[in-house]
Formats: structure tokens, C-alpha cells, sequence
């Protein structure tokens, strides 16, 4: 199984504040979708309580929560007390690609261990309380860019950033 990281990040790595989105790119969100649709995706219980409750549980994907609460037992959102546990719950799903999407704390611990990186990078500079770890370019490699423009629907520029591991 693969294990990649998709995330959002500022030209200062800020990727939230108040435990929320810091802009709006809808075409961001569409990437996003596109590429973990079908997928398990896991993410941290501050991470999954930040999503809108009408989008919750992210649809059309296993949703797999870090939290180290008791919760309900369901099929989905799928409640694990640890990354390996959740790493295990994605590998007997036979899962291919497992997205790693926040936050921070999340993005902290798996930078090691993942495969790939989906950056999008925006070309602002942000307050937050979060951040995204510094990427470290001796182990990554830049394998793809694709830049959007700021335009009416978008008020900042970005690129679509994708790393592998050397």
C-alpha cells in the first residue's frame, strides 16, 4: 500500500487557524476530491470534527480517525487509537493508496513513512496556528507542477505540487 499526503499549504507551510481552512479554492477542493475519492483517507479527530457536519463523513471514501477517545464502532467514520492501527485497518481493506489529509500532528508523524506528497502551494504568506512540516528536498523529488492563476473565484494564486521520495 502506498501512502501519500495531500494538503493545502502557504508559502510559510500555514494550513489552518482555529481549527479551520484559512481560504477558499474551489478548484483546490475539486483536486482534493478527485484524488481520494474511492480511497480510505485518515486524519485526525480535530481534523475530522473541522469538516462541515453536512460533509461529514467525507463521501465516497473510508473515512479512518486518529482519536485517542472511545467512540461508537462504525463502518464509517472509522474510529483507531493509533496510526499503525489505522495503517493496518487500510492494508486489510486491500487498499492501494491511502491518503494521509491532516493535520498537522498527523502530517508531523507520517512525513516519514509516506510515499508521495500532493502539495497544492499558496502563493500567500497566512497567520495560523498550523502549519505543515518543511519539506526536505535531499529526500523529495519535485515530479510535478501544474500553476493556477488567482482569478474571480479564486483570491489567491497556487500550484499543484507532487513529490516522491528519491
Amino acid at each position: 500500500m502506498e501512502i501519500s499526503i495531500i494538503v493545502a499549504a502557504a508559502e510559510n507551510n500555514a494550513i489552518g487557524k482555529n481549527n479551520d481552512l484559512i481560504w477558499h479554492l474551489p478548484d483546490d477542493m475539486a483536486f482534493f476530491t478527485k484524488k481520494t475519492k474511492g480511497h480510505c483517507v485518515m486524519m485526525g479527530r480535530k481534523n475530522y470534527d473541522s469538516i462541515p457536519e453536512k460533509y461529514r463523513p467525507l463521501p465516497g471514501r473510508t473515512n479512518i480517525v486518529l482519536s485517542r477517545q472511545d467512540h461508537e464502532v462504525k463502518d464509517n467514520p472509522v474510529y483507531v487509537k493509533s496510526l499503525s492501527e489505522g495503517l493496518e485497518y487500510a492494508r486489510a481493506k486491500g487498499e492501494k493508496e491511502l491518503f494521509i489529509i491532516g493535520g498537522g500532528q498527523l502530517y508531523d508523524e507520517t512525513m516519514d513513512i509516506c510515499d508521495r506528497l500532493y502539495l497544492t502551494r499558496v502563493h500567500i504568506s497566512l497567520d495560523a496556528d498550523t502549519f505543515f512540516p518543511e519539506i526536505d528536498h535531499k529526500i523529495w523529488q519535485e515530479v510535478g507542477r501544474l500553476y493556477h492563476p488567482a482569478d474571480q473565484r479564486h483570491k489567491y494564486a497556487f500550484t499543484f505540487l507532487k513529490y516522491t521520495k528519491k
